[in-house]
């Protein structure tokens, strides 16, 4: 006992007098004292050889030793960071190393507020997978084998089961969420999907894509307006206009494509609407009867609307992006414009 007592008193000694100003002498006291396998921590290991009757005097001592060694591993931490201590000419009024923002991707900003938009008039989001079987992605939606809707989608297949394939759609989406869900249904379908096309500026093999669907009684092309034209001025504007033209799609009937006037040039003309004042961003129309059949709804109860439009087209009509290659090479030049966008 006594000879750790002798012991302890040197080390104090040693502490009181460790001295340094440099970064790293701090770091090096507390490994050095107050580590792990420090030599306090191996003092402490001395305790179960103390007699019992001597073991409080030790620890009040051990105690003291501890906390000297941790004011002065404080002060050095002081001493090292201060540059005036250090003997550093350091001008703390210089501004600190700014923090880049992050910003979220334009896609993100455009999903985001499209879902904001839908569900405002009650429509909640469903998601399904990206590798799609045959049957939801084509057969179920009035697109059986040998259907030359089939070859308006330049699809990818999947090698080792021809079967599966990268959706080319998000109404796969709807065909599950009608598999499983009984009417009234109101949802839309956010997601990315994939064809088979050569990339250019106005080309990629995929793409974004939101869809949505709504079945109830008495639901009517008029319902299916009345929510576009809530969707395209709460997103575009109210001086945007509107138009629909007749269509074809297998899954809708009527069918239509909806035009908006050019937010560029306001409708006046010009290269991104081909000098026509108009520019198409959905496809839409009535659920196709044979398709509501198809997973047990009553087609006769039952009616309802579907569209569908891309992302990409929503964001280069708002941020004027004509590049499509643009959303997907991670230029941080291009996503800066976007820092601070929500």
């Amino acid at each position: 006992m006594e000879q750790l007592l002798q012991q302890i008193e040197e080390l104090k000694q040693e502490i009181g007098a460790f001295a340094g100003t440099e970064a790293d002498v701090a770091e090096q006291f507390r490994i050095k004292y107050l580590g792990t396998k420090g030599v306090i921590k191996g003092l402490m290991g001395e305790m179960k050889n103390i007699p019992n009757d001597q073991k409080k005097q030790f620890g009040q001592v051990m105690n003291d030793l501890k906390q000297l060694a941790e004011e002065k591993w404080e002060s050095l931490k002081q001493a090292g960071g201060s540059g005036e201590q250090a003997g550093v000419d350091f001008d703390w009024t210089l501004p600190g190393t700014p923090v880049n923002a992050g910003g979220r991707h334009p896609i993100s900003i455009v999903r985001n507020q499209i879902v904001s938009i839908f569900k405002r008039l009650g429509f909640a989001v469903a998601e399904g997978p990206e590798i799609e079987d045959d049957w939801h992605n084509f057969t179920a939606l009035n697109m059986p084998e040998n259907h030359t809707a089939r070859d308006m989608q330049d699809t990818f297949y999947i090698l080792q089961n021809p079967d599966w394939v990268l959706r080319t759609h998000t109404s796969s989406v709807q065909a599950r969420v009608m598999e499983k869900q009984k009417p009234p249904i109101r949802i839309i379908c956010p997601g990315r999907v994939y064809r088979n096309e050569t990339i250019s500026a106005r080309a990629h093999c995929f793409f974004h894509q939101v869809e949505g669907l709504y079945i109830d009684e008495h639901v009517s092309f008029a319902d299916l307006k009345q929510t576009l034209y809530f969707f395209v001025q709460e997103m575009f504007g109210k001086d945007v206009k509107i138009r629909f033209r007749p269509s074809y799609f297998p899954f809708t009937e009527p069918s239509a494509e909806m035009d908006i006037s050019c937010t560029v040039c306001g409708g006046k003309g010009c290269s991104l609407c081909k000098h026509t004042g108009w520019v198409e961003i959905l496809g839409c129309g009535m659920v196709h009867p044979k398709m509501l059949d198809n997973f047990g709804i009553d087609s006769n109860k039952y009616t309802g609307f579907a569209f569908g439009m891309g992302m990409e087209r929503i964001c280069q009509l708002k941020y004027r992006v004509n590049d499509l290659r643009l959303y997907s090479q991670n230029d941080v030049r291009f996503l800066d414009q976007f820092t601070g966008s929500v």
